[in-house]
């Protein structure tokens, strides 16, 4: 598969020739950067350069790419006000991905309760 194809579900992607829509998520959620990107627009639009700020100064060639993948998957939008933002689907796989944030944080304390 190419590396520009982005994953969609009804399409083969990593780890399933059928393209079930949980396996393209995780094949999307799984590329480089594509988590913190969406972590990042969590709470407020941000332009192109405040993510490359906050994504640890990516390369802009990969941050494009993301957004583009993003974009196009309708995770991310246009924010009104400019930059960009999550979109309503967005915001829902946010809503999803809070248990997991919690669980993490009860984990990480479990490991230095040693």
């Amino acid at each position: 598969m190419p590396a520009s194809k982005i994953p969609k579900p009804q399409q083969p992607v990593r780890g399933s020739e059928t393209g079930r829509p949980i396996m393209a998520l995780l094949d999307l959620l799984g590329r480089r950067w594509a988590l913190r990107i969406i972590w990042e627009l969590r709470s407020t639009p941000l332009s192109f350069r405040e993510l490359q700020d906050r994504c640890d100064q990516m390369s802009p060639t990969v941050l494009n790419q993301r957004l583009r993948e993003l974009r196009e998957t309708r995770i991310i939008e246009i924010a009104e006000t400019g930059g960009y933002t999550l979109s309503p689907s967005g915001e829902k796989l946010l809503g999803a991905m809070m248990p997991l944030w919690q669980w993490s944080e009860e984990w990480s304390a479990s490991l230095t309760e040693d």
